[in-house]
């Protein structure tokens, strides 16, 4: 357990340690939420570097333009390829 305290302007500093093991860096934002037993410091998610998609949005993004597969068709296929690899 480690032991932090409150500065004259109400800030308190995170052990390197546990900054480190949780890899929050400088600048890493909080939600504060308050519970019966005290304060909970939640980090936000961290934004990604890409924009949020939709199934719809990459859909078909791999080129296959062949017909329509049932899954007992993929099944078929994989065994296959399993029985050709061996």
């Amino acid at each position: 357990m480690s032991t932090i305290r409150l500065s004259s302007k109400g800030q308190v500093v995170l052990p390197a340690a546990l900054r480190a093991a949780r890899a929050w860096p400088p600048g890493t934002e909080f939600e504060l939420l308050e519970t019966a037993e005290g304060l909970l410091l939640k980090p936000l998610a961290a934004r990604s570097a890409f924009a949020p998609t939709q199934l719809q949005d990459v859909f078909g993004i791999a080129g296959y333009a062949g017909p329509g597969l049932t899954v007992e068709d993929m099944h078929v296929a994989v065994q296959a390829e399993a029985t050709r690899r061996r």
